[in-house]
């Protein structure tokens, strides 16, 4: 999801990166400037290369993520290639995602909000796009959470979110569409070109409504704002905007434990105080279900 710093470092990769890297820039020598990133999905590099910029991501397959699979992300970021909306794919090998740096600003929550309908209308394009075939299992990925949690940590609260959900059934599609599915501002960057998402590792084809769902709850949208959203999409996608409401709130409790589950797992591999205290405030959302 989000990144949490960048700290300058001296060129240093592994030999497989060096070969991709070579393979699409095949007259450049690697003595390149390499930036670290920090966040829950592992290895991710900014990289000075001469006149280019690039943004390197490594899937640890000894470590993984649910959900998140450099492959799927760059056959999506290839299919999206013909439009404006994502940084551009390089290249795919040994589990390591090569793109373009996207240039320009990055979101302020404050401009998010200034802007949100430009930003619901970037998201009405998105869906807009062909399938791509990887289809969204939210069930299965909040199954996998629980598979690789610490024993101890496995309570009782979230065997009971997570049976009770097994039991309803994930709800049937409004529309099935391609979903970025981690939408804020950290991940929309204001260009030359408009406004581009970047960070495309939960992305696959699901429901309209989980998405706008997710804006909301990962936003922390107030009802005024919410319903702008809404009823500003439905008109864009041609849907009854009562329709889509309802349909979002059945993703709602869905979408709690999957934020808590997130906390949870940044917190256990990273054993920071902060997310520890948001995982026990997203576990507390879920308990009010």
């Amino acid at each position: 999801m989000r990144s949490f710093g960048q700290v300058t470092v001296p060129y240093s990769t592994d030999p497989q990166l060096s070969r991709l890297i070579a393979r699409h820039f095949p007259a450049v020598k690697i003595t390149a400037g390499f930036c670290p990133l920090d966040g829950l999905t592992g290895l991710s590099r900014k990289i000075e290369l001469g006149e280019a910029t690039l943004l390197a991501r490594y899937q640890q397959p000894q470590a993984p993520i649910p959900g998140v699979d450099r492959r799927r992300e760059y056959h999506i970021l290839r299919k999206l290639s013909v439009t404006d909306l994502a940084p551009e794919a390089i290249g795919y090998a040994d589990n390591w995602l090569l793109l373009r740096w996207q240039a320009g600003e990055c979101f302020s929550e404050a401009a998010f909000l200034q802007e949100l309908l430009s930003v619901t209308a970037r998201v009405a394009q998105l869906h807009r796009q062909k399938l791509s075939g990887y289809r969204l299992r939210l069930l299965r990925l909040l199954e996998q959470y629980w598979q690789i949690s610490r024993p101890e940590r496995r309570r009782c609260r979230w065997l009971r979110a997570l049976r009770r959900l097994q039991q309803q059934g994930e709800p049937q599609p409004l529309r099935l569409s391609l979903l970025h599915m981690d939408i804020h501002p950290g991940n929309i960057i204001r260009g030359q070109d408009g406004l581009t998402l970047i960070d495309w590792e939960y992305a696959s084809d699901g429901d309209v409504a989980l998405e706008l769902a997710a804006i909301v709850l990962g936003n922390h949208l107030n009802d005024t704002q919410q319903q702008q959203m809404i009823e500003y999409y439905a008109t864009l996608q041609k849907l009854d905007a009562m329709l889509l409401k309802r349909q979002m709130l059945r993703w709602r409790p869905w979408l709690k434990l999957l934020i808590a589950n997130w906390y949870e797992l940044r917190w256990q591999r990273g054993g920071e105080v902060l997310f520890y205290t948001l995982a026990e405030q997203a576990w507390q959302r879920v308990l009010s279900e």
